[in-house]
């Protein structure tokens, strides 16, 4: 196995729908108020790496579909590249789905669903690894579709005869339903305190900044 650094050098690839979507399970938020930078920088100083950037990926749904998370993830994207975070949006796409409620019956609701977010968060692990500008690749999802990312950079450590990790963080409390990682990376669990130490002051719903 290649020597580990002495400096490992990290960078965040942060999922924002998968993370608010655990965080909302696992702490019951209704809305996304974490700050992402404050996050990465609370793990990896857990984990002693050393954060060189952190990278924002999210869909957002068009104007016309949701004019409010619209607006919401608008401010909240301006606000995250003020702060030195690198960030990636593209438009929800909506499609009908069928779920069954508790008294048996069917209903229809519309549902909107990430292209692309996965693929280009991947992508961007592969190249900077590749790149040889990180030695931790810190993905904050639980998006099971990354688990083939894993498997590209344990190719390059092996290529490259360098020491490289992979590793997943996510929320996680006696409420949660997922307490998996993605699969061939390093677990790293949120615990409520740590996430609550890292909520950002600002809230970008309208009307409540």
């Amino acid at each position: 196995m290649p020597p580990q650094p002495t400096v490992k050098r990290a960078i965040a690839f942060v999922d924002g729908q998968n993370l608010f979507h655990a965080a909302k399970k696992a702490f019951g938020y209704s809305y996304p108020n974490y700050d992402p930078q404050k996050l990465a920088l609370a793990i990896c100083r857990l984990k002693n790496w050393h954060l060189q950037s952190v990278r924002f990926y999210t869909g957002i749904p068009q104007p016309q579909d949701n004019v409010r998370w619209h607006a919401f993830w608008t401010a909240k994207m301006a606000v995250l590249g003020t702060r030195g975070v690198w960030t990636f949006a593209r438009p929800l796409r909506y499609r009908n789905e069928t779920v069954t409620l508790g008294d048996g019956s069917t209903t229809t609701i519309l549902v909107g669903q990430e292209k692309g977010i996965d693929v280009r968060l991947a992508l961007d692990v592969v190249r900077l690894a590749r790149a040889r500008e990180l030695d931790v690749a810190l993905i904050l999802s639980q998006d099971q579709d990354l688990s083939e990312v894993a498997d590209e950079v344990r190719r390059i450590s092996i290529e490259h005869a360098r020491w490289i990790r992979v590793a997943s963080a996510f929320p996680v409390s006696p409420t949660s339903t997922n307490r998996r990682g993605i699969n061939g990376t390093e677990w790293i669990p949120i615990g409520r305190v740590m996430y609550d130490a890292c909520i950002d002051p600002l809230d970008y719903r309208p009307g409540k900044t």
